[in-house]
C-alpha cells in the first residue's frame, strides 16, 4: 500500500515537472546540463517506480482472474490520481473538440432524430473577449520582455493559453445537451461535465430562468445542482430520486434537482415532455425572471 501511495504522489508531481521541461524545450531555452541531468534522473526514478507498482498491481489483478484489459485499467486507476486522469482527459477531449469544430464535423454524441440543444449563448462574447485579451497580451509581452529566453517561454505558454481558450469554447459548441429518442437527457458542459438523466428519473421539467451565484457545478445542501452558463440557468429538472454524478475532478456525489442553461429552453422542455409525462405545466411567468437578482 505504501508503494501505491508513493506512486500516486510521484504521478501527481511528475506531470507539472515534465510540462516545465517540455515548455522550455519548445521555447528553445537551454537548461544547465547538470540541472537537466538531475531532472531527467528524477523523472526516470519516478517512471521506474510507476512501472514497478503497475507491474505488481497488474500481476495481482491477473492472479485474481481479471482479463488483461481490465487488469491494466484497474492498475492505472490505483496508481494515477483521479484528478490527474480527469485533467488530462478533459484537455484531450477539448483539443479533439477544437479539431471537430474547425473541420465543421457534426456535434458529438447526437444521433439521428435526437435534439441537440446548445448552451453557449451567454458565454460566447466573454470567451471571444478572453481570446482577444490573450492575443493582445501575447503581442504586448513580445515587445516588453527584453530577455530572449524568458520571451520564448512566455510565448509558448501564451500560444498554448490561446489554444486552450479556443478548445474550451469548441468543446461547448460541439458537445451540446441531447434529448435522446428514448426520452433520456444528456446534460453537458464542454469536456468538463457529462450526465445522462434516464427518463424514469425525471419528475418534471420546466422553463425557469434563474441567476445563481457560485462556480460551475455548485451543489447546495438541499441537493440542487446549478450548471450555470454566463451566471444563468433556464431549465429546472426535478428528479424522482437522487441521481449520482461525477464532478469535473472525479469526486462523486448526487443531486435531487438540476438547473442548467439551454439557449432555447422551451424547445428542450417540449421535447422532454413529448417523450413522456413530465409532471405539471410550468408556472406562469417562470421564464420572466424567476429567481432573478
Amino acid at each position: 500500500m505504501s508503494g501505491v501511495r508513493a506512486a500516486r504522489w510521484a504521478a501527481g508531481a511528475v506531470v507539472p515537472g515534465e510540462l516545465v521541461l517540455l515548455v522550455c524545450g519548445v521555447a528553445g531555452v537551454r537548461l544547465p546540463g547538470r540541472a537537466l541531468a538531475v531532472a531527467e534522473a528524477l523523472v526516470l526514478c519516478v517512471l521506474l517506480l510507476e512501472g514497478w507498482v503497475l507491474g505488481r498491481l497488474y500481476a495481482e489483478r491477473r492472479g485474481r482472474g481479471a482479463d488483461p484489459g481490465a487488469a491494466l485499467r484497474e492498475a492505472v486507476c490505483a496508481v494515477v490520481p483521479v484528478a490527474v486522469r480527469k485533467l488530462l482527459l478533459h484537455e484531450l477531449r477539448a483539443m479533439a473538440s477544437l479539431g471537430r469544430w474547425v473541420l465543421r464535423r457534426p456535434p458529438h454524441g447526437v444521433g439521428a432524430g435526437e435534439l441537440a440543444a446548445g448552451y453557449t449563448g451567454p458565454q460566447t462574447a466573454m470567451m471571444y473577449g478572453l481570446l482577444f485579451v490573450s492575443v493582445i497580451e501575447t503581442v504586448a509581452l513580445a515587445f516588453l520582455i527584453p530577455w530572449p529566453a524568458v520571451h520564448r517561454v512566455v510565448l509558448v505558454l501564451d500560444v498554448y493559453g490561446v489554444l486552450l481558450v479556443l478548445a474550451m469554447h469548441a468543446a461547448c459548441v460541439t458537445r451540446p445537451h441531447v434529448v435522446r429518442r428514448d426520452g433520456s437527457l444528456r446534460i453537458r458542459y464542454g469536456a468538463l461535465f457529462d450526465l445522462t438523466v434516464p427518463p424514469d428519473a425525471v419528475a418534471s421539467a420546466r422553463v425557469d430562468r434563474r441567476y445563481p451565484e457560485g462556480r460551475l457545478g455548485s451543489l447546495s445542501e438541499e441537493g440542487v445542482l446549478d450548471l450555470a452558463v454566463g451566471s444563468q440557468t433556464t431549465v429546472t429538472l426535478e428528479l424522482t430520486r437522487p441521481l449520482p454524478f461525477v464532478r469535473p475532478l472525479g469526486s462523486r456525489t448526487q443531486a435531487r434537482t438540476i438547473r442548467f442553461h439551454a439557449d432555447d429552453p422551451r424547445t428542450l422542455v417540449a421535447a422532454l415532455r413529448r417523450s413522456g409525462p413530465q409532471g405539471p405545466p410550468p408556472p406562469a411567468g417562470a421564464d420572466a425572471g424567476a429567481g432573478a437578482r
